[in-house]
């Protein structure tokens, strides 16, 4: 057998696909990701269907969906803070072929489960006298050696690198913390915030690392957008290497996200909860020069799930022992077609609980539990003519929501079937891991006042298992 390539795995937390030039978005702010990626295959049409990041890198990085992980909260605590038993994750497939396995800023998740070195860096917040956040840099710092020893020790490797720039808070530092933004942040006449700052679970958050006395949400915008401008040139600096290093060729490089991000809408205030399409939206290409053709783009809609036997299809690795519910994408960069999967199960278990189903003209969400924006239980849009899901149909089409409401139930049963289990939205019922509060919250009223974010410091804790 050939020797199997190594694999640079970008896994990018809360990078949303339509805030990058590689997608359409009009800011350049992925000009590197978007020259390298033209040297081998994008998937435009990426959705991450559990979300936030426990669930998503679990389905990323195992094959499964939901069900054949049994993980959908962030805080996940069932099978010993693991992923279902008899799941194996992507690292331990990789090696039992003969593959050195390090992973970077993911100790402790259930995603990050089977490497044989771990890494951290500092991570979040300002850490440096410009009281900017250079996560990537620091990042890298770590990345670069890795790699260096890694190669050094003869083995095909595979380095998952967790970068966190687009996760809140926005701090990316000069000179691209000003690049998409140039005018006045701190108008009292502008109220783009207003919703923000009467929203306590987050408002003191939120106000910890932006400029004091902002009050416009496109300045806050445009950070995010820097933050990824910043990511991207930081990537470009580990490609670079990689080149040097004179091993792209024997390389397999991975771009992908757990989830998007939802920006000043939805009232969900710079995160990645509710099942809006800026949160289910992500990016997914592979590059491996002289192996994969360049120049390709696929509009099929696909998941996370799809990302893990993609990848052993692409190495060669035989996939069927693994009984994935998730399918290879590679036929598709050979020529070939796929089944369509264009409709399929969504959940949530971040501030909310939530699930629901997805078509390319429907989008049905309904709550297993009361909304701490005081929505309503159930949201239906039609995603063509409503594509920024602002206008809910749930009570002029019941007929529409009676429908994708049995398809959802037909297909929660199936899964469960096949999977011996209840479904986990159904049994995950502590998912806020609030101490204070036992089970589901009954009330919006509780939710809101159970669900608090009060610093950077208590953000990062919230994503830690212990």
């Amino acid at each position: 057998m050939t020797k199997l390539p190594n694999i640079l795995f970008f896994g990018i937390d809360s990078l949303r696909r339509t805030r990058m030039s590689e997608y359409g978005y009009e800011r350049l702010t992925t000009p590197h990701m978007s020259n390298y990626i033209k040297n081998g295959a994008s998937f435009t049409q990426m959705f991450s269907a559990s979300i936030p990041t426990t669930p998503g890198y679990c389905c990323m990085l195992t094959g499964q969906d939901c069900f054949g992980t049994d993980v959908v909260a962030l805080r996940h605590t069932a099978h010993n803070n693991e992923v279902a038993p008899g799941v194996k994750m992507l690292s331990e497939i990789l090696k039992e072929n003969g593959y050195n396995t390090s992973c970077i800023q993911f100790k402790g998740n259930a995603g990050g489960r089977g490497y044989d070195t771990y890494l951290e860096f500092a991570g979040w917040g300002p850490d440096h006298d410009d009281g900017r956040a250079h996560k990537a840099q620091n990042c890298n710092d770590v990345v670069i050696p890795e790699m260096e020893r890694l190669q050094a020790e003869g083995k095909p490797w595979f380095l998952f690198m967790r970068y966190m720039d687009p996760h809140s808070p926005y701090l990316a530092p000069a000179p691209f913390k000003d690049m998409f933004f140039q005018g006045v942040y701190d108008d009292p006449d502008d109220k783009s915030l207003e919703g923000l700052f009467n929203f306590k679970p987050f408002r003191d958050y939120i106000r910890s690392w932006i400029p004091e006395g902002c009050t416009s949400a496109d300045y806050v915008d445009a950070q995010y957008d820097a933050a990824v401008a910043y990511l991207d040139t930081a990537i470009n600096q580990v490609i670079v290497k990689m080149q040097a290093m004179g091993i792209e060729e024997d390389t397999l490089v991975v771009f992908v996200s757990d989830h998007g991000e939802t920006l000043n809408e939805h009232d969900c205030y710079y995160d990645h909860h509710g099942l809006y399409e800026p949160t289910l939206t992500v990016p997914f290409a592979l590059v491996w020069k002289g192996h994969i053709a360049p120049g390709q783009r696929f509009d099929n809609i696909c998941q996370l799930k799809d990302v893990t036997p993609t990848i052993l299809d692409v190495l060669g690795i035989d996939k069927e022992p693994f009984h994935f519910n998730g399918r290879s994408l590679s036929p598709l960069m050979n020529g070939e077609t796929i089944v369509a999967e264009d409709e399929f199960y969504i959940t949530e278990c971040t501030w909310m609980r939530k699930h629901g189903w997805r078509t390319p003209e429907w989008k049905l969400i309904r709550a297993l539990e009361p909304d701490l924006h005081f929505k309503p239980p159930i949201e239906l849009y039609n995603l063509i003519d409503d594509p920024k899901e602002l206008h809910n149909l749930a009570d002029e089409r019941p007929e529409i929501v009676e429908f994708y409401t049995q398809k959802m139930e037909a297909y929660i049963a199936k899964r469960e079937a096949e999977t011996g289990r209840t479904n986990p939205m159904y049994t995950n019922l502590n998912w806020h891991a609030n101490p204070n509060h036992n089970g589901p919250y009954e009330t919006s009223q509780q939710a809101y006042d159970g669900l608090y974010i009060g610093s950077v410091a208590q953000a990062v804790s919230l994503q830690q298992k212990k």
